[in-house]
């Protein structure tokens, strides 16, 4: 019971200036079916989720919609509310990343970061296994299990 309540936690904490990010979770329903766009991480060629520094002036979800463009040449709807948090190590501190749905409505050919990452559409089980980070499995499985919810009921 307590290692189930652990793999749910996420608490949103308050993080110092600076040392919160804003990430995208973008996917696409097609045929009924849920697909994630991941891409690499520069430094580790790990998969992850477009993230970054929010941008001075921008909303959280605003910039997490920059990053998805830069970092994954997709643009879309970014929902406001973030689906959830995980805290990461970046540079020796502690960096906590919101995440925030985003619908792709249109993929690019060439984008600001196409030589540095590879980009990859997943279903949820494929997903699971490419994201290290346990935390954004979870986030993941929790905008899955809401996209699918909504589509039983329409």
């Amino acid at each position: 019971m307590l290692r189930e309540f652990f793999n749910l936690w996420n608490p949103r904490v308050d993080s110092a200036p600076g040392l919160r990010q804003s990430g995208a979770v973008p996917y696409v329903v097609r045929d009924g079916r849920v697909v994630f766009l991941l891409v690499t991480s520069r430094r580790t060629g790990r998969w992850i989720f477009p993230k970054g520094s929010i941008s001075q002036g921008m909303t959280p979800w605003d910039s997490a919609a920059k990053e998805a463009f830069e970092e994954a040449g997709v643009t879309g709807v970014v929902g406001t509310e973030p689906l959830g948090s995980y805290r990461l190590s970046d540079k020796g501190q502690l960096v906590d990343v919101d995440l925030y749905p985003l619908l792709v409505e249109d993929q690019l050919d060439s984008w600001d970061e196409m030589e540095q990452r590879r980009r990859h559409w997943v279903l949820l089980g494929e997903a699971k296994r490419l994201l290290r980070d346990r935390a954004l499995t979870r986030v993941a499985d929790r905008l899955y299990h809401r996209l699918m919810t909504e589509l039983t009921n329409q």
